[in-house]
């Protein structure tokens, strides 16, 4: 069952009637800040337009295959709408090579390659693992010296633990999750559907 903090966090990002209890016990400032946490975390990698009109917020892991399958029709969505930002949490769930790969992914913020090491990661082929992920940082250019000594920054660590202990928070049930506006959708999505949820978020503001 889930905590009372992310039932009524749930019930914020799936549009569900908070109970009069739920209501009393959870006031507008924590629902506020789950939000920002959502949207605005520190750290948290972006890609799209920073500046967007809409902000779409993506839950994945490397070694989940929808999130692999998902992965290019949101880069077609990025594509299609130019003023939507997309913001990333990495949630490794599926064990040492997940983590090793989203503490990578995050190092490669330093060096100003996140959205190309993000989208490699999806498309390679095999587990990400600490070879698999070295081996593209190569591919793409990443300084892979560099890159190892900025996944061992407290940072790094701190930021997956946050979007972990989010995702808990919230109940997200697994990878690939999808939040925008005030609606959170577990699973695969195709481009229109994610333009779908994009939209309903614009039309909610």
């Amino acid at each position: 069952m889930l905590r009372p903090i992310a039932a009524i966090a749930l019930a914020l990002f799936c549009a569900l009637p908070l109970t009069p209890v739920q209501a009393q016990d959870h006031d507008a400032a924590e629902v506020a800040q789950i939000k920002d946490a959502v949207f605005n975390g520190p750290g948290l990698p972006m890609m799209g337009n920073p500046q967007g009109d809409a902000v779409l917020v993506e839950f994945s892991d490397y070694n989940c295959g929808f999130c692999r399958k998902n992965a290019p029709q949101v880069a077609a969505l990025l594509k299609a709408e130019p003023k939507l930002k997309l913001v990333v949490h990495e949630i490794p769930i599926f064990g040492e090579g997940s983590r090793f790969a989203a503490k990578a992914a995050l190092a490669a913020q330093a060096q100003g390659k996140y959205p190309e090491f993000h989208r490699a990661l999806m498309a390679m082929r095999g587990r990400a693992e600490t070879a698999s992920v070295l081996r593209v940082a190569r591919e793409i250019g990443l300084d892979v010296e560099r890159l190892q000594r900025d996944m061992r920054a407290p940072e790094i660590t701190e930021r997956i633990e946050r979007s972990l202990a989010l995702a808990d928070e919230i109940g997200l049930v697994g990878t690939p999750s999808f939040i925008a506006g005030d609606r959170a959708i577990f699973g695969y999505l195709s481009k229109d559907e994610l333009a779908g949820l994009v939209a309903e978020a614009r039309a909610g503001k």
